[in-house]
């Protein structure tokens, strides 16, 4: 049997308007406004989408991992309302605005202690951070060889053949297990989970970790300080040129923008 993790985070909706968010007074996170929900992060959606269709074509158990201060339960067990087999939850408030290497950090050790593990599926980045990095620092961290943006993934004789997405199409990578792959949402959309299976996963038992079950004292290696985020201010000047002539406005308009350029 192949066993497969997935890390999946859930996110706030990146399809909210920016104008129901604001930032925390010491600007170190957004605050959803109400009536913003928490989501699957869509690129992890894609990454138990593949999982899903290798779990089709061979025996499998997929594991998902998720992490988070407080994790929704009613919005990650629909992991487990497509057909993901088991679920593992990472909640601690040390968990709390972590950088890219603390998170590849924790899944890492979340990884190592469910032991077995031949084919490692993050999504290619988070829709809250766009930061793409978690992935491969997780495949850096157990010293196991990654492929990035897989567009599709094929799992035989003790390797996994992927079409990697580039500039011009796809190129063909292949990587011996076990083996970390970022899915790309060229893969597909998920699949929708069914009323049995949303009822079944509302039942299902799952376990929960914390990070004193990972060795982690009370303050997490971080690699990345944030001093503040914040709202860009935006300002707009308009200048009006004319001329006599249109000849005249156009040159005069030239003249204007090279202004601009050299300032």
């Amino acid at each position: 049997m192949l066993n497969i993790i997935t890390c999946i985070k859930v996110v706030t909706d990146p399809e909210a308007p920016t104008s129901t968010f604001k930032l925390d007074p010491a600007g170190q996170y957004a605050i959803p406004g109400p009536g913003v929900p928490p989501v699957l992060n869509p690129y992890d959606e894609n990454c138990l989408e593949a999982a899903l269709r290798i779990k089709e074509a061979q025996s499998s158990k997929i594991t998902v991992i998720s992490m988070g201060v407080e994790v929704p339960k009613a919005v990650i067990k629909k992991s487990l309302a497509v057909g993901a087999d088991e679920l593992v939850l990472l909640e601690d408030e040390l968990f709390k605005n972590i950088d890219s290497y603390t998170a590849a950090d924790i899944l890492a050790r979340a990884i190592e202690k469910i032991g077995e593990y031949d084919l490692i599926l993050t999504g290619r980045m988070a829709a809250d951070t766009n930061a793409g990095q978690v992935g491969l620092a997780i495949a850096g961290r157990l010293g196991i060889p990654a492929v990035t943006v897989a567009r599709k993934i094929e799992v035989n004789d003790n390797r996994v053949k992927t079409e990697q997405v580039t500039a011009n199409g796809y190129k063909v990578v292949e990587a011996p297990l076990p083996c970390l792959v970022t899915v790309s949402h060229e893969i597909g959309e998920m699949r929708a989970a069914t009323v049995k299976g949303l009822i079944a996963a509302r039942k299902q038992p799952f376990t929960t970790w914390k990070a004193e079950d990972f060795g982690i004292g009370q303050n997490a290696d971080k690699r990345i300080d944030q001093l503040r985020m914040f709202i860009p201010e935006k300002h707009t000047e308009c200048t009006m040129v004319t001329g006599e002539t249109p000849e005249e406005s156009g040159a005069n308009l030239a003249g204007e923008v090279m202004n601009l350029v050299h300032q």
